[in-house]
């Protein structure tokens, strides 16, 4: 049976390390250009001149960056598209399952070697292309602090096999549910975009309770222009919602490595009370931040730590390899019951 499945599978599989082998090298290739550019320019540096130094290293690899990391989220959809719909979609419809099932082989362990051997593959490739794309991206995330976004959270760490057997199983039940390859596929991808939207947005921010803390805007940054902030937290954005005394402020903020979790609150003066119009900082002449130094307005954040990244990781690819061996389960049982 093993060697049947390797029989079926055996061009995808090599076309697969093959692309592996080419995206490899040039990983390799970059990511060693990539560090010497930090260890010149970045690593030791101080002051005015270090900022300098991450931004142009940011600049210079920051689209790469993203480029690959979108690559690496394709790649489960892939795997669930071409790999997982097919395999027992294409039996089905082609009645090959038939033969196979009146020799010795039994229903049971005829899925479990397509699944287990196939989705073994598929995961070992997306872990191995995962573990490089961190390796070598680590240079600009250690710079732009930003691990925690929906896109570079998805496409590093442990993350993404949890995606790809996730993404596998569920285009194996597809396929036996709907019987036919190419609905099943159309299917599977579907499905798996819906859920990579949905997780980050709706699923992700709640896995632990977020920290609450107020921060004072006497400690956003003064002069945002000089890239200075006090206490670790820096003004993103101000607005006047409205005019006049009705007017409400609005102030965003950021912390590098945190992920900010809440919408941007009201401005609020020490007794709790939402700051309006003119009693705030916007509508004065100058500039708003150095208003906002020397006032005693506060705004209050929902965050999650940056501490808790690995927390995170090992949480989401926790449930997606769940939901895959209940998939599984659930083919197995299907596949016993329901398919003739």
């Amino acid at each position: 049976m093993i060697w049947l499945t390797w029989r079926q599978y055996r061009v995808q599989t090599l076309v697969a390390l093959a692309a592996l082998a080419a995206v490899t090298a040039f990983l390799v290739v970059t990511g060693l250009q990539m560090r010497d550019l930090y260890d010149s320019t970045v690593a030791g540096c101080q002051g005015a001149d270090c900022e300098r130094a991450k931004t142009a290293l940011a600049a210079d690899y920051q689209t790469l960056v993203y480029y690959v990391t979108s690559l690496l989220l394709v790649v489960p959809g892939i795997i669930g598209v071409f790999w997982g719909a097919p395999l027992i979609a294409r039996e089905l419809e082609t009645g090959t399952h038939r033969l196979v099932w009146n020799q010795t082989i039994t229903r049971g362990r005829w899925l479990a070697v397509k699944i287990g051997a196939v989705g073994l593959v598929a995961v070992v490739v997306t872990g191995v292309l995962s573990l490089l794309v961190t390796w070598w991206a680590s240079p600009v995330d250690s710079v732009t602090l930003d691990r925690f976004t929906a896109l570079m959270f998805s496409g590093r760490g442990i993350v993404p096999l949890g995606y790809a057997a996730f993404a596998f199983t569920l285009g194996a039940c597809a396929g036996l549910l709907i019987r036919r390859t190419v609905p099943a596929m159309a299917a599977t991808l579907v499905a798996f975009v819906a859920v990579q939207i949905l997780v980050p947005f709706a699923v992700r921010p709640y896995f632990v309770a977020a920290e609450h803390t107020e921060v004072a805007l006497s400690s956003l940054v003064v002069a945002p222009a000089a890239g200075a902030s006090k206490g670790g937290w820096d003004g993103n954005h101000i607005q006047l919602l409205g005019s006049g005394e009705d007017a409400r402020l609005r102030v965003g903020v950021l912390r590098p490595g945190v992920w900010v979790v809440s919408d941007p609150g009201p401005v609020l003066d020490p007794a709790g009370r939402e700051v309006h119009g003119a009693r705030g900082c916007a509508e004065r002449q100058g500039d708003p931040f150095e208003c906002f130094a020397k006032s005693d307005l506060h705004i209050e954040v929902d965050y999650q730590p940056a501490d808790r990244y690995w927390t995170f990781q090992w949480i989401e690819t926790g449930i997606f390899l769940a939901v895959s061996l209940a998939l599984g389960g659930f083919c197995g049982w299907w596949l016993r019951r329901r398919v003739a």
